[in-house]
């Protein structure tokens, strides 16, 4: 078969032939090389991701949820991204669910076989309730996975948003999808090894859709991160600094907003700038959409 007619993510590329010749040096270079072009691919797909994003923050704002799905290393990019958000953003751990094919065991030994039944992803999704104001993000390079591809149809049926990320053009999964990120990574430094640029694409993308719906619903105040979960010391010593940082409080201040407000850091912040009580705060919050900024920006223009 004409390898430039098999998929991109299966074709050989000419800059690591004879790869298994090189030193070690030499072999980073090149991986290091190829991995430059993988941020350019991501830049040539703003349109599309930019338009899921919006659904995605149009489906928290009613109550909706975001499923990544995938198999095998697409699978666990979306776990992980999907596990990051209730400790960075405070956000409630079935905000962003991330589904792989053949359930937990997959995250740490390949399943690859799970890929192959479009059935399971389908049950997964009617296991939690999946409807049609949530969105469902399909992950996978080649774009071929039944089990992933499955879940989409059924998701596309209930009349929710679906996106699709994939390195291949021709991917299956663009034809049952709202959203079509194709990353043009080109083929693997080692055939076929989608963990490598196309899993790097996958999680630059993953990055943006997630970080840029919580910027919007009000889960950063500037470029900080004012809606931490505070679980541990260290998390809570964050919270309090946040607050001494923002509202250039002193430590004892600080400890106290933080113990009346429950230990809300964006509630906190605005009791001591706009001298108000811990309920009034909450409430501007709320009909802010969460953002301190507009809080701020709205006090001002009424004033």
């Amino acid at each position: 078969m004409n390898d430039n007619a098999l998929p991109s993510t299966e074709q050989r590329n000419p800059l690591s032939y004879r790869i298994d010749t090189k030193s070690t040096l030499e072999i980073l270079h090149i991986i290091n090389s190829e991995d430059q072009n993988v941020p350019l691919a991501v830049a040539t797909a703003m349109d599309p991701i930019a338009a899921l994003v919006d659904d995605v923050v149009e489906s928290f704002l009613k109550g909706g949820r975001l499923f990544y799905i995938g198999a095998g290393t697409s699978g666990r990019l979306g776990i992980l991204d999907a596990s990051e958000c209730p400790p960075t953003f405070g956000v409630p751990p079935t905000m962003v669910q991330g589904l792989i094919a053949g359930g937990p065991p997959a995250l740490t030994r390949s399943v690859e076989w799970a890929e192959d039944n479009p059935d399971a992803g389908v049950a997964e999704l009617c296991s939690r309730e999946f409807s049609s104001i949530d969105v469902l993000v399909g992950i996978t390079a080649s774009g071929q996975a039944p089990y992933v591809v499955g879940a989409m149809q059924y998701a596309r049926s209930l009349g929710a948003s679906v996106g699709a990320i994939s390195s291949n053009e021709t991917s299956k999964v663009f034809d049952c999808a709202d959203h079509k990120i194709f990353l043009p990574v080109g083929p693997e430094i080692i055939t076929g090894s989608t963990r490598m640029k196309s899993g790097t694409a996958q999680k630059l993308v993953l990055n943006m859709i997630t970080t840029t719906a919580m910027i919007r619903i009000g889960k950063v105040y500037n470029n900080l991160m004012v809606d931490l979960m505070p679980l541990n010391t260290k998390l809570v010593d964050r919270a309090k600094r946040l607050v001494m940082e923002i509202t250039g409080c002193d430590r004892q201040e600080a400890e106290r907003l933080y113990t009346v407000s429950g230990g809300n850091v964006r509630v906190s912040i605005l009791m001591s700038l706009l001298a108000v009580d811990a309920a009034e705060a909450q409430l501007l919050l709320e009909s802010n959409g969460g953002s301190i900024n507009r809080v701020l920006d709205a006090r001002r223009q009424a004033t």
